[in-house]
């Protein structure tokens, strides 16, 4: 027992684990997860433009639920705005506003809010704002009316197989890649490759390059397990998504690259492979409300790549968004796949000499 506790003493990095691994999941289901959804981002479609529909318009934005950052002048704006994903949300006031207000009827309501229904957690807080009675005269009934755009029908599997992929290749591109790297060190391989003129890039690169086919495998079998058991649709373009995927992968392998330099044994990369998991799965939007993350935690998401290729599969999966729609997301991973390469690239370059 007391050999055991003096090899948890010198392993600094495993004693950090038993640490960090408590303390990041309290702080982050304590301070950064929070299921009651404020500040949606959402756009204003008001066709009757009156002083009463105006009232609406203040009235709901006051509820804080939604944030209401665009006024549109047309559907088409609309649908184009939540195809990019720029909103979740948009309250519709039609033209008859004033009509079906003076002759309430629950069949043709004075408010109409339209949602992204490839996300179940705007879904849900639709239909919560939806139950309150907003106007006068309508406390028996709900006032407003969801429309649930890219999934009418509410199915979980659509929100949650898009999700699936990028969980599935953080877990296996980053582990098995830093596993791989540190394996190849402990065998002694390592130091034949130095003896060879390969340069860090291309040492990097090639260790690195096996694991995208696997990746892109994984990709297939998930996009066909999906479509033949729960009916999963690809609305996009398949070559996006798969363009995609490459991006997210070459992203997951780098970052398993980097935590190969820092690791001393497969073990370690274990470790250090599982800490990145945690915040990312959490924090990505896959699992709890982005929307309803503090801005600190909004902000560390956003550094992490599944957060953005969320955002991409869903939107070219059920939203059938193009890349270029999402260049922002396609930006973000580029960056962060660049920065990782060079920093992992530069510590390799420091282990050969």
């Amino acid at each position: 027992m007391l050999k055991e506790l003096r090899q948890l003493r010198r392993d600094r990095l495993t004693f950090a684990m038993i640490v960090g691994i408590p303390v990041m999941q309290l702080v982050l289901f304590g301070y950064a997860i929070n299921l009651d959804v404020r500040g949606l981002p959402s756009a204003v479609l008001d066709q009757a433009n009156t002083a009463h529909s105006r009232e609406v318009v203040a009235e709901i934005g006051a509820s804080q639920v939604l944030d209401l950052r665009y006024r549109l002048s047309s559907e088409q704006q609309l649908q184009t705005l939540l195809r990019r994903g720029e909103i979740s949300a948009a309250l519709v006031i039609p033209a008859d506003f004033e009509t079906r207000l003076a002759r309430p009827n629950p069949e043709r309501t004075p408010l109409q809010l339209v949602v992204d229904g490839s996300d179940q957690v705007v879904q849900a807080s639709a239909r919560q704002l939806a139950s309150y009675p907003l106007l006068p005269g309508w406390q028996a009934t709900p006032s407003m009316t969801v429309v649930n755009f890219y999934n009418p029908e509410r199915l979980a599997p659509l929100n949650t197989v898009p999700g699936l992929i990028g969980v599935i290749l953080t877990m296996t591109m980053v582990l098995f890649t830093a596993i791989a790297l540190v394996r190849e060190r402990e065998r002694g391989n390592m130091e034949m490759l130095i003896t060879t003129p390969v340069s860090p890039w291309e040492l990097t690169l090639g260790k690195v390059l096996p694991f995208v086919g696997i990746g892109l495998v994984q990709v297939t079998v998930v996009l066909l397990v999906g479509w033949q058991l729960f009916a999963v649709p690809v609305r996009g373009s398949l070559l996006a998504l798969y363009a995609a995927s490459l991006l997210f992968i070459f992203a997951s392998l780098t970052l398993g690259v980097f935590i190969s330099t820092l690791a001393r044994s497969q073990f370690q990369a274990m470790q250090m492979a599982f800490f990145t998991f945690l915040p990312q799965i959490l924090l990505s939007g896959f699992m709890f409300p982005f929307a309803g993350m503090p801005k600190a935690a909004q902000w560390l998401a956003e550094v992490l790549p599944l957060t953005h290729f969320l955002r991409l599969a869903r939107g070219i999966m059920l939203r059938n968004a193009t890349l270029a729609e999402l260049w922002v997301e396609v930006l973000a991973l580029s960056v962060f796949t660049l920065a990782m390469l060079v920093i992992a690239v530069s510590r390799v370059r420091k282990r050969l000499d």
